[in-house]
């Protein structure tokens, strides 16, 4: 790893295991929660997407000679932790979760990779691309909210409680990974609370796209 900056191996592990757990998770939501075939089969699609992006990432953990399992290894705690205590309950806080939770932690990543090499970032970027996952959600949980608007409330809490585990995970991480940190910030602990007020700005146009409330 001795061509790579300090904190790449920590940015890729970290991101190969969340690749890994969200298919993982998205097959499990698709098999649990899915209420028909069709949704089965679209985000079995969309798990399938996160396979890849992972294997492109284990592989190029590999090419920089970092043992892909050590590389995610720290971050196992963590990322599993964040998925324990945010198990949706049904179909909707699937949807919701894989919009919005997954979606701050992608920002959190893609804010880390402003501060790589060339190569580092624009892998960073494809195994960062949608795959179609924020439209599928959006146009499931608003068709569900014209049916039924009474989901909304109780959407817009767990949108909340999303929100704020996805945050409080990304500071434990950072905190135990201080060269990950340092790509998140290059300076002071002022623009850690900068950054993290971006994320959740980010946050409130896509729970706004949802057609919920962000609340305070």
């Amino acid at each position: 790893m001795s061509d790579s900056p300090p904190g790449v191996a920590d940015l890729l592990g970290v991101l190969a295991y969340a690749e890994l757990t969200a298919f993982l998770r998205l097959a499990e939501d698709a098999t649990r929660h899915a209420p028909s075939l069709t949704d089965r089969a679209a985000l079995g699609g969309l798990a399938a997407a996160e396979y890849a992006h992972f294997e492109l990432l284990r592989d190029r953990l590999a090419s920089l000679g970092v043992d892909p399992e050590e590389a995610m290894a720290p971050f196992v705690g963590p990322l599993d932790a964040w998925h324990a205590q945010t198990a949706p309950g049904d179909w909707l806080e699937a949807l919701v979760k894989a919009y919005v939770g997954t979606g701050i932690a992608l920002d959190f990543y893609r804010e880390a990779a402003t501060h790589v090499d060339d190569e580092t970032r624009e892998l960073v970027e494809e195994v960062l691309a949608d795959e179609g996952r924020s439209q599928f959600a959006v146009d499931r949980v608003s068709v569900a909210l014209r049916q039924d608007p009474r989901q909304s409330g109780r959407l817009a809490l767990w949108a909340r409680r999303l929100v704020g585990e996805a945050l409080s995970q990304g500071q434990h991480v950072a905190a135990a990974r201080p060269e990950l940190a340092a790509l998140l910030v290059e300076a002071s602990g002022e623009e850690i609370t900068r950054m993290f007020a971006r994320l959740t700005e980010a946050h409130g146009r896509r729970v706004a796209a949802l057609g919920l409330t962000p609340g305070p």
